[in-house]
């Protein structure tokens, strides 16, 4: 891939490889939150609508769907992001022809797990309803709202996968506008579907489906006028390799979303079985910190397509100076979001529900979380590092260890302590996750280190032709080391 073929389409992408790192990670940061805000900013007005239009009921029946949501929708979520990883690598070091045959296998594997989460989805709500131990005056809302989301789940993974490209090749402007279209839509129709002509849960699920398309349609349509990714027959065709690379790097980013789901939907069990008024508050939290969490996961975002194309590209470097500029984004957004999370927990909490009741248990939830809202905003920033330098197994570990964490702390605390366990197990599994990746992060540059000097002293990175020889033996070295690393902390874990 040549730079002129770059720099003729430089207003839909971003080369990270080159230039200053913090105006290259800002300009493609700003819209990415704006994208990101607005997706929450709908998905918490339709929450509003819901509750506000149908009452707290069916407010609790779609908060009652947010895990099994994630766990479905969180699953395609990782593997386009693993997916994006692997295009921004082949794009940051310029392999056009290795970039549209990662392209074709990614378009062809979406097809496949489109189909398939949403016939599993659809055929196993039901029982995994039954699982939550959702109670019996909103499991009819649940069923109808989840049917349609569900079956309609094409069209969201879809927007995923797409999106994922596009940020790959640093292009944040397009899901913004995107994402825009679609938030004008989902309001106005969330609206009129429920206030107007009734139609209940259903209507908040519909409008997100066409929301959902439109969407969709703006980016295919963006991708599609990119040339320098402009696909032919032969890059569909002998992708076995492809897919077993793609696969790789994404079913474990895939698994951590959905292991990390499962702990949520745990919570979500023990928080079903205290009733109704549980649930809505738990459903009201649960908005708030994703909400708050927004601008450090965007930060995560950024930093993953950053990291990504350096370390195609072999800028080492660059990508510790790129987290440092993240972490800052981070730190930032803690202390002015968790500010308010500590000081304003009733007026937020009022927004979104009107019992006394689901307002106070809120008001023991913010505040706690909102302290520690640092570790998982640094969280997010470092996990996404270590992915997109091609390395998802330890922060799937990662995933695992917040699972256990958040199942021990919910089981072992609400009989006790009550609503405040929720608040808890979010907070022991931030800080558990956080400690391996950062664990994860400082063991890979100190292999690169090694490499470096090894080399250096060698000569062998005197000129850029021996860059690949380089790369080859890094990675050797550095999938050495990772396994002795994997091998020593499931000893730790046994």
């Amino acid at each position: 891939m040549s730079d002129m073929a770059i720099n003729s389409s430089k207003k839909q992408v971003i080369d990270f490889t080159k230039g200053n790192p913090v105006s290259l990670i800002l300009s493609f940061y700003w819209p990415l939150l704006l994208t990101s805000m607005l997706q929450q900013f709908y998905n918490f007005a339709d929450t509003w609508i819901v509750g506000k239009g149908l009452g707290d009921n069916a407010l609790a029946a779609v908060g009652n769907m947010g895990s099994l949501f994630f766990l479905i929708v969180g699953f395609s979520f990782g593997l386009a992001n693993g997916f994006g990883v692997l295009i921004a690598q082949s794009f940051g070091a310029r392999d056009e022809d290795g970039l549209k045959h990662r392209l074709a296998g990614v378009i062809e594997l979406g097809i496949v797990l489109a189909a398939t989460l949403s016939v599993f989805s659809v055929i196993f709500l039901p029982h995994a309803l039954e699982l939550l131990r959702t109670d019996s005056l909103i499991v009819e809302d649940c069923l109808r709202y989840g049917y349609i989301i569900f079956g309609g789940l094409f069209t969201g993974i879809c927007y995923n996968i797409s999106a994922s490209v596009l940020r790959a090749l640093g292009d944040s402007r397009t899901p913004l506008k995107a994402i825009m279209a679609s938030s004008v839509l989902n309001l106005t129709l969330d609206s009129l579907f429920i206030f107007v002509f009734h139609f209940g849960v259903e209507g908040a699920a519909i409008a997100t489906i066409f929301s959902q398309v439109v969407s969709s349609i703006i980016c295919i349509g963006r991708l599609g006028k990119i040339p320098f990714i402009r696909l032919e027959k032969r890059h569909f065709a002998d992708n076995g390799r492809v897919f077993v690379a793609l696969l790789k790097n994404g079913l474990p980013m895939a698994f951590m979303n959905s292991i990390t789901a499962v702990g949520c939907m745990v919570v979500q069990y023990f928080v079903n079985g205290f009733g109704v008024v549980y649930t809505a508050a738990y459903a009201a939290c649960s908005k708030y910190l994703n909400l708050f969490m927004n601008p450090a996961s965007t930060a995560g975002s950024a930093m993953s397509a950053y990291a990504s194309q350096n370390y195609g590209a072999g800028q080492y470097r660059r990508i510790r100076q790129g987290l440092m500029v993240c972490i800052g984004i981070s730190a930032f957004a803690y202390m002015t979001l968790g500010s308010l999370m500590i000081f304003i927990p009733r007026q937020l909490a009022g927004v979104l529900l009107s019992g006394s009741d689901q307002i106070a248990l809120v008001c023991e939830f913010l505040p706690r979380c909102g302290v520690m809202l640092i570790f998982v905003d640094v969280l997010f920033v470092v996990r996404s590092a270590v992915q997109g330098m091609g390395k998802p197994l330890l922060p799937m570990i990662s995933g695992i260890l917040e699972m256990i964490l958040r199942i021990a702390v919910i089981s072992s605390l609400i009989g006790r302590i009550g609503f405040r366990a929720t608040a808890y197990a979010e907070i022991s599994a931030w800080i558990g996750a956080l400690f391996i990746n950062a664990l994860a992060f400082i063991h890979i540059f100190k292999t690169i280190n090694h490499i470096q000097r090894e080399k250096r002293r060698d000569s062998v990175c005197s000129t850029s032709s021996t860059t690949p020889q380089l790369r080859s033996y890094l990675e050797k070295t550095l999938r050495l080391r990772w396994q002795s690393l994997l091998r020593n902390l499931a000893g730790l874990r046994s």
